[in-house]
């Protein structure tokens, strides 16, 4: 079990930090107004998407949060990085590597995913555990 923590944690680590506090911190940047014009998107839309990461990010991270909350939080962070790639995809081609990334960090999410619910069935418990 203690093997199943480490992974979830690091998994889960690393969309925290990729999808949460990175566009916290960037979103505002002349970067970030550029790729998200850059896919066709409007600019406000940069800004919905990055309040909607932070809300989804601190769900998967904090211990009291209700499992039912967590699904829906992978849940949109799925929807995210696969509307990324097709939405990179479309506009660019497969020309670089910011078509096929988006595809690595659903991969995290994924692992992410299948470790917390090992987790609960190891606690056997609807609501993820604070010791855990």
């Amino acid at each position: 079990m203690k093997k199943d923590k480490m992974i979830y944690w690091a998994a889960t680590g690393i969309i925290f930090l990729f999808d949460t506090v990175m566009p916290a911190l960037t979103s505002h940047t002349e970067l970030a107004k550029q790729g998200i014009a850059h896919l066709g998107y409007p600019d406000y839309f940069r800004i919905q998407l990055t309040v909607f990461k932070i809300i989804g990010g601190l769900l998967l991270v904090l211990p009291f949060v209700p499992s039912r909350y967590k699904e829906w939080a992978y849940v949109g962070f799925g929807i995210s990085f696969i509307s990324a790639f097709i939405g990179h995809w479309v506009v660019d081609g497969f020309n670089n590597g910011q078509t096929l990334f988006p595809l690595g960090i659903f991969g995290i999410l994924t692992v992410s995913y299948v470790y917390y619910h090992k987790l609960l069935k190891y606690n056997g418990a609807g609501v993820y555990p604070v010791n855990v």
